[in-house]
């Protein structure tokens, strides 16, 4: 790995194992433990760090000095490669679905701090860069510039993810993670055990897409994983006053910290799972926390 790389990642954290004590979960005989990686570090936490850290040494292996994306205006992808980037020297392009507002969000104000190039494209433009899957196929790069799909999702996004898999040092039955582009799933269902389950639970609506973009991802076809689409709470980024207050509790109840947009939906899933006895007794559920608490601004909890 480049010195660059090491040098950043010399500033991470450890990513700690919590049980999370609840009596609902004695009542139906389950274990439920979460993977904070959210702890990672200040800025570039969670699957961001995970999915980002072997496409930029790729990057600087091929000689890059820019590397061009894409997200929302509340991407945590963007804000985590904006940041890296900025402490390793490379430039930033980050194409932004949707109009330029009048007033920035707090992500985009970071990223353009932190020296991102913003480019607002029409959503209709916006999913056709949605094709360009390789470092090298985004249209008229030139040298020096690399393409990062959207969220990061790289074959190589999973050896990081893959990682986040071989730290976890309990026996466990099942492993589940909120998905957006489905990398941060394939890297786990990539590194588990075949006897082992890998549930993801999608952030947006009408995600059905995204079981062949796993399997695109994978590099062999695997059996033990599924995609659950009924919690999404009316589309990406949108809430309901139910989830938010869950939200709320749970974080009292607990001293962790949640975001309305990935995490929290997929606990808000686990408990409701677990009390309709969606799991056999005596499961233990690894859930992954990804981060992206930058992403929390702007919602009320």
């Amino acid at each position: 790995m480049h010195s660059e790389l090491i040098k950043l990642e010399e500033t991470f954290k450890p990513s700690i194992l919590a049980k999370i004590d609840d009596p609902l979960f004695a009542q139906y005989q389950i274990e439920l433990w979460m993977k904070r990686d959210d702890l990672l570090h200040r800025v570039i936490s969670g699957n961001k760090w995970r999915k980002l850290k072997y496409c930029l040494d790729n990057a600087l292996s091929t000689g890059a000095d820019t590397i061009i994306s894409m997200g929302g205006a509340y991407s945590n992808h963007l804000h985590a490669l904006a940041y890296a980037a900025k402490v390793m020297g490379l430039k930033t392009l980050g194409f932004i679905r949707g109009e330029r507002p009048e007033m920035l969000t707090p992500t985009l104000s970071d990223i353009q701090n932190w020296g991102m190039e913003l480019k607002f494209v029409s959503r209709s433009n916006y999913r056709l860069l949605r094709q360009y899957k390789g470092c090298d196929d985004l249209p008229g790069l030139i040298p020096g510039q690399y393409w990062l799909p959207e969220g990061g999702a790289q074959v190589l996004a999973l050896k990081g993810v893959r990682e986040l898999v071989n730290e976890i040092d309990v026996a466990y039955d099942i492993i589940c993670a909120p998905c957006g582009t489905g990398a941060t799933l394939a890297g786990i269902i990539d590194a588990v055990p075949e006897q082992k389950s890998v549930l993801g639970f999608a952030a947006l609506k009408n995600a059905g897409f995204l079981q062949s973009d796993v399997e695109s991802l994978l590099p062999q076809p695997c059996s033990n994983w599924q995609i659950n689409l009924d919690y999404h709470f009316g589309g990406f980024a949108t809430t309901t006053t139910e989830l938010m207050a869950f939200i709320a509790d749970f974080e009292f109840k607990t001293g962790i910290p949640l975001e309305p947009v990935y995490t929290g939906k997929m606990m808000y899933a686990l408990y409701d799972l677990i009390e309709k006895r969606s799991f056999k007794p005596g499961q233990r559920i690894i859930a992954i926390h990804t981060g992206g608490l930058q992403g929390k601004r702007g919602f009320t909890v």
